[in-house]
């Protein structure tokens, strides 16, 4: 982010939800609360209106809810989605990950791992709950095996060993930092594997990748 303060959008139903989050986000000394919705419709036109970094998405909203107001974000082209979520609620974490969500937290999240969430997103890296990452992502993959043809293995959409290695990173929901030092190169040249992956695997985030990772056993 070069110095500059992470700027973040909140996009929750609940008054109170939103300035318990707004008053926490502003003891992180590196993130910029820069406005507020309360829908879905709402949290699209300030996205789009304010630019933010990071919007902070509620999955449950009246109206359009957050896992639709997600995929408009995302089609768009604009700021990287971090999800709020209950870990009950695996259809809602489906949705977000076919919407194209950079990230899901549990709303049980501690204030530093809030914090630490949002700067990986802003910085490009996919984040999780980890509950979320060994139960539901293992689930979502198999339900979302493709019939009657099955995925291609990741030599068939033509991943070079090491793109290879980076997409299993991936499926293991390690960060752009950690894959580097797994694999003892440079966090830029993680960054360009990742972009060849995604374009390869024909995925649009690090999630996604991280789905087709599991699809094809490499995790």
């Amino acid at each position: 982010m070069s110095g500059a303060a992470i700027r973040v959008l909140i996009a929750d139903d609940h008054a109170s939800v939103r300035a318990g989050l707004r008053l926490l986000l502003g003891m992180a000394g590196d993130i910029e609360v820069v406005g507020e919705a309360a829908d879905g419709e709402v949290a699209v036109a300030q996205e789009r209106a304010l630019r933010p970094d990071v919007v902070l998405m509620d999955a449950r909203m009246p109206g359009v809810d957050g896992v639709e107001a997600t995929r408009r974000i995302v089609t768009a082209g604009g700021a990287d989605v971090l999800m709020l979520t209950t870990f009950d609620l695996d259809e809602i974490v489906f949705g977000g990950l076919k919407a194209g969500a950079a990230g899901f937290l549990l709303k049980t999240v501690e204030p530093q791992d809030l914090f630490d969430a949002i700067r990986r997103v802003a910085a490009g890296d996919g984040v999780v709950a980890p509950e979320v990452t060994r139960q539901v992502l293992r689930q979502f993959a198999a339900a979302a095996t493709p019939e009657p043809e099955p995925e291609p293995a990741a030599g068939d959409v033509g991943l070079t060993p090491r793109e290879t290695d980076v997409l299993r990173g991936l499926g293991r929901g390690r960060s752009n930092a950690q894959i580097a030092g797994d694999l003892t190169i440079s966090l830029a040249t993680v960054k360009t594997h990742v972009s060849s992956v995604l374009a390869k695997t024909g995925t649009s985030t690090r999630m996604q990748a991280a789905i087709h990772a599991r699809r094809v056993g490499l995790v």
